[in-house]
């Protein structure tokens, strides 16, 4: 059931546009998939909000469903498409993420990872055969191989070390993985900030032909100069036939730089946390919905933005909430949120086609990272 087709490559870029199969539709490529960590995205109710902003995919994460409700109940009612009533396509992440940094007592082997769950103090143990069970009991239509996934600042032996233990894990994941036909396994590329790591762990994931391929390990609190030098490191190594995900990055700035580098989908917690949190997104700013000078301004957060927030409420109204410390303020900036990034990748989506995402980059004054002139044939 599974399919990708690349449709176009920006002759100005690496920026690539493409769709995809699932069992629940069609994706467009690049595309931004907001995260539902516990089977619904905080604050937000996907139908019908989500549905109404056209969000083509979204993310759960199968550690937090595995340790609540419990994957034997989602099985039972039918997999998470129908415990949610979700009707389009979704991801799951292995939890591999989750598993280490969340997560304590960790007593990792080749076999797998021994845990304490941080809600009732219960003991787990997770191996790349069981992580495959729960992503099939949870039965979303694009599933993550179990990696390790190190901090930041772990020396080149020790991450060669993990390197290779995530590699056996993804072969692993592959022998183990039983529903082939309604779910596609993605592998995922780490290696950390080490060039020759992320080429081995390339070559290496690549070699064993996922429908589809993940970079790992970003997002971890480098900065974006890093990020994009470990891109320009991995990308050369992954086929251009087989759609690339950069895994847990969402911000505006760098899912365009992304893109122009050529890679596919993105997720990130973001848009509901800083919305929660009294932020709106923006291109090149954020709004502050606390601050003063809102109070009083009866103008929308964004006077171009079609979203339902800011069609229907004012900075003063939004302000007066979450002074008012009401719950639905957070949901409405959430809103606004989701859907200025996933009409982001809309419109870069568009401009890719058209042969002129460098000239739209430019036209909305986001420089395109140097790596991307040297990727533009891969």
């Amino acid at each position: 059931m599974f399919k990708y087709e690349l449709q176009a490559v920006c002759p100005q870029t690496g920026a690539r546009a493409g769709r995809f199969s699932t069992p629940h539709g069609w994706v467009e490529t690049p595309v931004f998939m907001p995260v539902g960590t516990q089977a619904t995205l905080k604050s937000v109710p996907h139908n019908p909000f989500l549905l109404e902003m056209e969000t083509q995919i979204i993310l759960a994460n199968a550690y937090h469903m595995y340790l609540r409700p419990g994957t034997d109940l989602v099985k039972k009612a039918g997999g998470l498409h129908k415990f949610m009533n979700w009707p389009r396509p979704m991801l799951t992440d292995s939890g591999g993420f989750q598993v280490f940094s969340l997560s304590s007592m960790l007593k990792v082997k080749d076999e797998g990872v021994q845990f304490q769950s941080p809600r009732d103090g219960s003991y787990h143990f997770i191996s790349p055969e069981k992580a495959m069970q729960i992503e099939n009991d949870l039965g979303a239509d694009i599933i993550m191989a179990f990696d390790e996934c190190l901090p930041p600042g772990v020396s080149h032996a020790d991450t060669a070390k993990s390197l290779k233990r995530t590699t056996q894990w993804a072969e692993r994941c592959l022998n183990s993985h039983q529903r082939k036909d309604d779910q596609a396994l993605f592998g995922i590329i780490q290696g950390g900030m080490f060039k020759d790591l992320r080429a081995e762990s390339a070559k290496d994931i690549t070699g064993m032909d996922f429908p589809g391929y993940a970079v790992g390990g970003l997002s971890v609190g480098e900065s974006m100069e890093q990020m994009h030098e470990v891109l320009s490191w991995t990308l050369p190594y992954m086929p251009a036939h087989k759609p690339r995900y950069l895994m847990g990055v969402g911000t505006p700035q760098d899912m365009l730089k992304a893109v122009a580098t050529g890679i596919d989908m993105f997720d990130c917690v973001i848009p509901t946390r800083v919305g929660r949190h009294g932020q709106a997104l923006g291109l090149h700013e954020k709004i502050i919905i606390r601050n003063a000078a809102n109070r009083e301004d009866f103008s929308p957060l964004f006077a171009d933005c079609p979203c339902h927030t800011c069609t229907n409420y004012t900075r003063a109204y939004l302000r007066h909430l979450f002074k008012a410390e009401e719950h639905l303020g957070g949901t409405l900036l959430s809103i606004h949120n989701i859907f200025f990034l996933v009409d982001l990748m809309r419109q870069a989506r568009k401009a890719i086609l058209d042969g002129r995402y460098g000239d739209f980059l430019a036209e909305i004054k986001v420089p395109v990272p140097y790596p991307a002139l040297q990727l533009a044939k891969v």
